[in-house]
């Protein structure tokens, strides 16, 4: 049995420094403690998802991701609850003949098959994923050229049109949503994003900050696809920040790191460095530079637990 999720995550007040000296309201949604095992925006894109596997009669889950992949973490210890088989295709042949880091060590543990592919191998089937319906909620294909059998195929990152439906469900639990609101998240793959801003009611806002380098026009055309493919149509209610991914994916820099760090004195908030402690530097400097009018509430989304090394 998977447990259940605490809903609705909690909201905390954020707001000091240059966010009070600005007039701008900053507080936290924390999904980060939303699921003791599937954390954050993880539960919300898979949830929708594995309800349609077992309504479905399938058995077995197939999906993508790195080294140390939030999604493939998620996916095993959902589908391990669920009684259902899991495989992960993971990005780098290298990884194969090495000891385990604590992220495939602990998806292992809770039941995944790993199956590790060179980089061009990970593209292309990645890239049979998407083009197999993944984006609409899930391709059911031979997973990794028959080798896995019949799959439910989760796109890398676990977002498409189901994912969006579940992150929706976000902006209703936030009270009083209206024209100086705005809805923040880091964005690496766009299903968050896309979810919250279909979720908004009229006048309300959504802001995504890219924690990849060089997403410019993928990311949005991404967005824009999900939404056409949860919602049949576009919204004209967000946009994404690429000024702030500290230098790339996976990337801390120093400075990045001094702000977490900083944040988590003030507020007793443990940041996870590689996409909300991004999201939350990018605000204090988009704050600081007058991007926000005063009176404007931000509500930042915090996605995902800390690595616990």
């Amino acid at each position: 049995m998977l447990e259940p999720a605490l809903l609705p995550t909690p909201l905390v007040d954020c707001t000091d420094g240059v966010f009070a000296r600005a007039g701008v309201e900053l507080r936290l949604k924390r999904d980060d403690l939303l699921h003791p095992t599937v954390p954050g925006n993880k539960w919300r894109k898979l949830a929708p998802n594995l309800a349609a596997a077992v309504a479905q009669g399938h058995t077995r889950l197939l999906t993508f991701g790195g080294a140390y992949s939030t999604h493939l973490r998620a996916v095993a210890a959902a589908a391990g609850a669920l009684g259902l088989e899991s495989v992960g295709l993971v990005r780098g042949e290298e990884l194969a003949d090495r000891p385990r880091n604590w992220s495939l060590r602990a998806a292992e543990a809770a039941g995944m098959r790993l199956e590790f592919l060179t980089r061009s191998e990970y593209r292309e089937a990645t890239g049979r994923a998407d083009a197999g319906g993944a984006g609409t909620g899930g391709a059911v294909a031979a997973g990794a050229d028959g080798r896995w059998g019949r799959c439910l195929v989760l796109p890398e990152g676990g977002s498409n049109a189901l994912a969006a439906v579940g992150a929706a469900a976000i902006p209703a639990e936030l009270p009083d949503l209206g024209e100086r609101d705005v809805v923040c998240c880091p964005v690496g793959t766009g299903g968050t994003l896309a979810g919250v801003a279909a979720g908004l009611p009229a006048g309300a806002r959504a802001l995504g900050v890219a924690v990849l380098r060089g997403g410019e026009g993928y990311l949005e055309s991404e967005v824009a696809r999900l939404h056409r493919a949860a919602y049949g149509r576009e919204f004209d209610n967000w946009r994404i920040d690429h000024a702030h991914h500290g230098g790339g994916y996976g990337r801390v820099p120093a400075e990045l790191a001094v702000f977490a760090e900083r944040f988590e004195g003030r507020h007793g908030i443990p940041l996870e460095r590689r996409y909300v402690a991004k999201l939350l530097a990018a605000l204090a400097g988009l704050t600081a530079a007058g991007a926000f009018s005063r009176g404007t509430r931000l509500t930042a989304v915090v996605t995902g637990l800390p690595d616990p090394e």
